[in-house]
């Protein structure tokens, strides 16, 4: 059965969230990997049933008071059986997979499933609890995802431990593209990765060597960089562990495959090559696509590096304004601030974060004041300076 249900009702997301070991299997709520003391005083885990109320796929009150288990029966910590709950012991097969041992009942009048899964988990679990404290039914088991709705293969519970589901899916559906995957566009990838967004097309000819290793998230192994994968395969391969839609380029943009920038959403350039990027921001202008564009100018002065990082971001009302600040470093003859090629990882990975933040402040996941054309930061300040279009 879909975990819809539990997706959607506060109940049971308030469980998942607290890190219980949640199924549904034939109208049936199943907690998982529940603690609980043998009678011969050894700790053992079980599974609760409960029969699951829904309107549609949306938990209601629990219609009953009784409960399920899998497993021997509870004791407490002293080997006793936990009388308190015990009902009939008859094993009955409910089908999907679902067989019981045991039948408890603990009456109350359940506001919700949260408020029964609680009472009984605390009167079974407890008495592991005092045997040994790490005995825990939270869990916080890998949750698949439905394959049928979402990106990712496995469910975002940090969104929804934080309550930002809502406000994180205000990208569901994006096609978001990426231009370069060296140091900073890797990890504008990472990052994007993380989000609802439906598409991520990320274009790059290059391979992965030793030196991207140092400027980018993660850690090769020497036997994958001596087989000099292509960045996009690299990467492609790390993030589709943990979602779909990631549409693989391993090509320069040029005027022979421009049409790759067509029906996207929002796009990152992060490459230095002045030509092709000339090229990208034409197209991205013409289909009238928001962009940003990232880079850093690092220089050594007095033996220690000092320079800025910076973000611009370029829309349909922007265009004028952020022009000045994007830097085209190979084609300008070396006369912009940003042509030297300075980089370290803790400044990539600070670049991508400031673009992916205007990213979102653009898609109004992010409060928004000033909706800044450019973001610099000064390393030798700490400053960060905004500037918008007046």
């Amino acid at each position: 059965m879909s975990r819809q249900p539990i997706a959607r009702s506060p109940d049971l997301l308030k469980l998942q969230n607290e890190g219980f070991d949640l199924a549904i299997a034939g109208g049936y709520l199943l907690v998982r990997d529940i603690p609980y003391v043998t009678d011969v005083k050894s700790i053992s885990r079980g599974i609760l049933v409960m029969p699951l109320d829904l309107a549609g796929e949306i938990a209601t009150k629990p219609a009953s008071h009784i409960a399920y288990w899998i497993g021997q029966h509870p004791c407490h910590s002293t080997g006793a059986k936990i009388r308190a709950i015990e009902n009939s012991s008859q094993p009955q097969d409910f089908g999907n997979g679902v067989r019981i041992e045991h039948t408890f009942s603990a009456k109350a009048d359940y506001r919700d499933y949260h408020h029964k899964v609680k009472t009984y988990v605390g009167r079974i679990a407890g008495e592991a609890a005092k045997l040994d404290p790490s005995a825990k039914a939270e869990t916080f088991p890998v949750i698949p995802a439905d394959t049928a709705e979402g990106v990712f293969h496995y469910v975002d519970t940090a969104s929804s431990r934080a309550g930002i589901a809502a406000i994180n899916a205000r990208v569901a559906g994006h096609k978001i593209g990426i231009l370069g995957v060296g140091g900073t566009g890797s990890y504008v990838f990472d990052l994007v990765a993380k989000s609802m967004v439906a598409e991520i097309r990320v274009i790059d000819g290059d391979l992965m060597l030793n030196h991207n290793a140092f400027r980018a998230p993660g850690a090769p192994s020497i036997d994958e960089l001596c087989q000099k994968p292509k960045k996009v395969a690299y990467f492609g391969t790390i993030y589709e562990r943990m979602r779909r839609g990631i549409v693989r380029h391993d090509v320069d943009i040029g005027p022979d495959n421009v049409e790759l920038l067509d029906g996207l959403d929002f796009a990152f350039i992060c490459m230095d090559a002045g030509d092709a990027k000339r090229i990208a921001i034409e197209r991205l202008n013409a289909n009238g696509t928001p962009f940003i564009e990232v880079g850093m100018g690092v220089l050594v002065n007095d033996d220690k590096l000092g320079g800025i990082v910076r973000v611009v971001c370029s829309k349909t009302p922007t265009r004028n304004a952020a022009a000045p600040h994007i830097s085209y470093a190979t084609d300008d003859g070396g006369l912009n601030e940003y042509t030297t090629n300075i980089q370290t990882p803790e400044l990539n990975a600070l670049n991508a974060a400031l673009a992916v933040i205007r990213w979102k402040q653009h898609a109004g996941i992010y409060q928004n004041i000033r909706d800044a054309v450019y973001v610099g930061y000064s390393i030798a300040s700490g400053e960060i300076v905004t500037k918008g279009i007046t």
